[in-house]
């Protein structure tokens, strides 16, 4: 089995949430949030505020932390195909300067705000519909339950 830790920023303002389109070397692109892996000796919270910059050209600041996902993607579905465990950290964070951009040299191709209303007819990560589920319910324990991927929605 596989292993990723990774850490998320939920960014909500105006009722919009920033979104990253992803565009992976192969298959088709989809939206996500921002964030990425938390590299070997890094803190979440420091890699959650570098891959917002990174990512989007905006700084950033963590407000607070949401939730801790913990998920098993089954071989057959999982990208390598091999059984996977994605460990998710999201926090939730307010922009406080830069501009807008795509990643330099990266996989996330553009940025955008996008109202709420939209974000249900996007294909997207599940890491958006548990992010802002984790947002919207801020559960006491910031445990994430199974989320039902079908649809739009993918891993």
């Amino acid at each position: 089995m596989s292993f990723r830790l990774a850490a998320y920023a939920v960014c909500v303002e105006d009722g919009r949430v920033l979104l990253g389109r992803y565009v992976p070397p192969k298959g088709k692109s989809n939206w996500t949030l921002p964030g990425g892996r938390v590299e070997h000796g890094e803190d979440p919270f420091d890699a959650v505020i570098r891959e917002v910059a990174e990512e989007t050209g905006h700084e950033a600041v963590v407000e607070r932390l949401l939730g801790v996902d913990s998920r098993v993607i089954p071989a057959a579905v999982a990208r390598a195909g091999v059984e996977h465990q994605n460990v998710g950290v999201f926090y939730q964070v307010r922009i406080t300067g830069g501009q807008l951009r795509p990643e330099p040299n990266g996989e996330i191709a553009e940025s955008v705000w996008t109202p709420f209303a939209d974000v249900a007819r996007l294909r997207r990560s599940s890491l958006v519909d548990v992010g802002l589920d984790l947002a919207r319910t801020a559960p006491p324990t910031g445990h994430v339950g199974p989320v039902a991927v079908g649809g739009l929605i993918q891993h």
